[in-house]
């Protein structure tokens, strides 16, 4: 039976929140952010082993967190990285080699992400090799290149989400290279080792936690979905 991991990446900082508590702690419903990530994962049907990479800095308040708030679903706590690469890489490394093993990736500011999405993104994983959650955009897209704008086509725009998910063999292999500024995700990270990236669909509700109103747009979404 194929191993299922999941790494939750908590590297960000409150500046974009204009709050002194990174994003991941801010309270949702009276919960911290982190809380409903990490729930999803252990609630689906994959059952995935935990691994929470967090800034070592804040692993104490995060355990006084758990406390808290009876806390107590099972999860490996592992120190974060200078960047997210880093974050990730040091997450890879707690898991034993095992090219039947399959390895979500997933941003700990995504709470609100489905069970659907995570069952469905280890099962396409498993029979594809990897599997990335993306929306195609709704809005018309234009680039700005040397002060020229472009406009694009907006059927063929995605916007990438997580979780991403990967066969060990596919994303250990890719985080063996060295640290670029390109990398800006893991599809990234391992499309630069020639492996074609495969798309599943997301959701426009699978929200990223990023500025202050996000945090009313979230507690919208649960009551609707409630």
């Amino acid at each position: 039976m194929t191993k299922n991991y999941a790494i939750i990446v908590a590297g960000g900082s409150g500046s974009r929140m204009q709050s002194a508590v990174p994003k991941q702690f801010l309270l949702l419903k009276g919960r911290p952010v982190l809380m409903y990530t990490i729930e999803v994962f252990y609630n689906s049907a994959t059952q995935p082993q935990i691994i929470l990479v967090l800034p070592e800095g804040f692993h104490t308040y995060w355990l006084q967190l758990c406390l808290d708030h009876n806390f107590t679903i099972p999860h490996q706590l592992i120190k974060g990285g200078e960047t997210r690469f880093h974050s990730v890489k040091n997450g890879l490394d707690t898991i034993p080699d095992d090219s039947d093993c399959l390895i979500a990736v997933h941003d700990a500011v995504r709470p609100l992400t489905s069970k659907q999405i995570i069952n469905e993104s280890y099962q396409y994983a498993q029979k594809h090799g990897n599997a990335v959650t993306a929306v195609k955009s709704r809005d018309s897209v234009r680039q700005l290149k040397n002060n020229i704008s472009t406009s694009l086509l907006r059927d063929e725009i995605y916007l990438i989400q997580t979780p991403q998910t990967f066969r060990s063999s596919q994303i250990k292999k890719a985080y063996l290279q060295p640290y670029g500024t390109h990398f800006t995700d893991d599809a990234s990270v391992v499309e630069q080792t020639g492996i074609a990236i495969n798309l599943i669909e997301g959701s426009y509700t699978n929200i990223k936690i990023t500025f202050p109103e996000d945090i009313a747009v979230a507690e919208q979404i649960m009551a609707y979905g409630s």
